[in-house]
């Protein structure tokens, strides 16, 4: 089923690009916005747990004609498609994206903090076009809805983040799950009302037939 066209963000984790495989004095940095096909919780409690997985095929027709780096989602850019200082691919794991920071005094600075480790997550926002959600059991019992992304419409920005869960990543999560979580709700009290009633019919049953 179709999902509300409203801007979702997922975390990412970014890494430098190894010396051997980039040229002297570049300033790549590299990482995957997505893998293909493995699941991961948005969701958890005592009871339910909301997986998604994204489809190997998801990013076949999405529009990437100029996706921009970004930090927290504003500010400047530190690089762009339309310039060449940034490409996103799909491969085989997933969805590659690799920049290169050294345009910019704040995108060398950003490389020299992602190189030091202080600045290791990512966080990406796009819309979805299509997706399917199906239910289930977990292996541990619980309640398991899983939300598969079949096709992405539009992917808009990759940032640099300050903390690996930002508010954005937040509210989209709340977003996503508040009607899942009111279907179940729902669905739990619907079975204990039937349960409730049906307890009351052979009660009564046992009542009559105690007093033939």
């Amino acid at each position: 089923m179709p999902m509300k066209s409203d801007r979702e963000y997922r975390n990412m984790v970014m890494e430098i690009r190894k010396a051997e495989e980039a040229e002297p004095d570049t300033m790549i940095v590299r990482g995957y916005a997505s893998t293909f096909n493995e699941p991961y919780t948005l969701y958890e409690d005592e009871n339910w747990r909301f997986n998604e997985v994204v489809d190997a095929d998801a990013f076949a027709n999405t529009d990437m004609s100029d996706v921009i780096m970004q930090y927290d989602h504003e500010g400047r850019v530190f690089a762009r498609i339309s310039n060449n200082t940034l490409t996103v691919t799909p491969d085989e794991r997933g969805l590659l994206i690799e920049a290169d920071l050294g345009g910019t005094e704040l995108g060398r600075q950003l490389y020299e903090e992602i190189k030091g480790g202080y600045t290791n997550k990512m966080s990406f926002g796009f819309t979805v076009e299509a997706d399917e959600v199906e239910d289930s059991k977990s292996e541990d019992g619980k309640a398991l809805t899983t939300r598969t992304i079949k096709s992405v419409r539009r992917l808009y920005d990759v940032s640099a983040v300050s903390l690996p869960a930002n508010d954005a990543t937040s509210i989209s999560v709340r977003s996503l799950t508040d009607g899942e979580i009111g279907r179940i709700q729902a669905e739990r009290l619907e079975a204990e009302k039937l349960e409730l009633r049906r307890r009351k019919i052979k009660a009564k049953a046992e009542l009559l037939g105690g007093q033939k």
